[in-house]
């Protein structure tokens, strides 16, 4: 081959590479860190966030991700395990890249991540277990939640229902699991009780391992309590009811509706079990619902009713993931996720902002707000009241609901 005719060759190919499109280098991704409990005694409500929040962004890098960047999202499972959540959140903060930690567990695991976030300034969103005393009044900067329940707040609605619906002698007995939250939310709402005339027929605090209820169960039996209030994990709560019921107790029970209540009130089916909840259950059918059923269609092994509150903390990271400039930081972040204005599209029925701060929940669906406010004020409104226990004209009252169901069944 001459010179001459390798040189053209060459220049050929040269031309052919300049012609040729060069694929675009992929865009840094925001980066979120998920520790949560997959496997362990929660994964029914934690694993359901854990898989809302997968989905939800899959969606979202699918259109072409926020600001022109996916987002990654790193999921642990800690098992519900104090020491799994250090581990988990000790890896998140050494990781440069990562914006914020996201919580999805039993409050046992809390302290260990509150830690980290405090040393290396780290925010931190607890979503789908329940918000920590941190967050609110005066809250930790770095603390966020979008859970729709707090234990003492729950406790006094819960409380505030029953003299509302029974209005003569009663006595009302408490359940808790054993863990700090759980058990100190109940131990306000005892003394709520007491406040309003009310007879406390005992508080039964149950270990999170427990798997015979019924000596708890006989315990509120034997007191003669007429109500029964729990503010536990699931388990807790629909374990000892049925206990109860298989002793022939015939009193009322009221309790936290967490992800699962749509499912297991079908398999219940009892009119004297209660649950109360700030998010709109899919039965109401809202167009959020439909959307959220065809994303989770072969992405995840729980039901999709079980993905609201996953879904409710996705929706909100993805709205200050908006604010924040490229590049980010862990400190842009931070000041995005204290000034949002977000419309949640009917999970709960009403647009949420940040600014509306103790005012009475519209319609008969409540929502706690999604996210802490700065200094003293709070992004959290009352509960009040859920798909047919609502509150007009300041009392509490049971409607009738789609199912005819009198207020019991969602």
């Amino acid at each position: 081959m001459n010179k001459t005719f390798a040189r053209r060759i060459a220049a050929v190919a040269l031309a052919c590479m300049a012609a040729a499109p060069m694929a675009a280098p992929p865009a840094d991704p925001y980066v979120v860190g998920l520790t949560g409990d997959m496997t362990g005694p929660d994964a029914g409500n934690s694993g359901a966030v854990a898989d809302a929040i997968r989905i939800y962004f899959d969606k979202i890098n699918e259109r072409g991700g926020i600001n022109g960047h996916p987002v990654q999202v790193l999921i642990r499972d800690n098992q519900s395990q104090p020491s799994r959540a250090a581990s988990d959140a000790q890896a998140f903060v050494n990781d440069p890249n990562l914006l914020i930690i996201v919580t999805a567990s039993l409050s046992s695991t809390y302290a260990p991540t509150i830690s980290e976030s405090r040393q290396r300034g780290v925010p931190v969103l607890f979503a789908g277990g329940v918000c920590p005393t941190e967050v609110f009044p005066p809250a930790n900067p770095l603390l966020f939640c979008t859970s729709g329940y707090a234990a003492d707040k729950d406790a006094e609605y819960a409380v505030d229902y029953i003299r509302s619906v029974s209005p003569g002698n009663v006595t009302v007995g408490f359940v808790s699991m054993a863990i700090p939250i759980s058990r100190g939310g109940m131990e306000h709402g005892a003394k709520a009780a007491e406040s309003k005339g009310m007879k406390v027929g005992g508080h039964e605090t149950i270990p999170p391992t427990t798997a015979n209820f019924s000596p708890y169960a006989t315990k509120l039996k034997a007191a003669g309590v007429d109500w029964v209030v729990s503010w536990a994990p699931w388990v807790t709560q629909v374990k000892t009811f049925e206990a109860l019921r298989q002793l022939g107790w015939q009193g009322k029970f009221i309790s936290y509706a967490h992800n699962v209540a749509e499912e297991e009130l079908k398999r219940v089916k009892d009119p004297g079990f209660l649950v109360f909840g700030t998010n709109a259950m899919f039965i109401s059918n809202q167009p959020i619902h439909k959307d959220i059923a065809a994303a989770a269609v072969g992405k995840t092994k729980f039901p999709y009713t079980y993905l609201n509150e996953g879904w409710v903390a996705a929706t909100t990271l993805e709205a200050a993931l908006k604010k924040v400039p490229w590049p980010p930081t862990r400190a842009k972040l931070t000041e995005a996720m204290n000034d949002l204005s977000i419309d949640m599209r009917g999970m709960p029925p009403a647009v949420l902002h940040q600014r509306l701060r103790g005012r009475q929940g519209r319609g008969v669906c409540g929502r706690l707000h999604p996210v802490r406010l700065p200094g003293q004020r709070h992004g959290r409104l009352r509960v009040h009241g859920h798909t047919h226990i609502a509150r007009r004209n300041g009392a509490w009252r049971e409607g009738r609901g789609k199912q005819g169901n009198e207020g019991r069944r969602p």
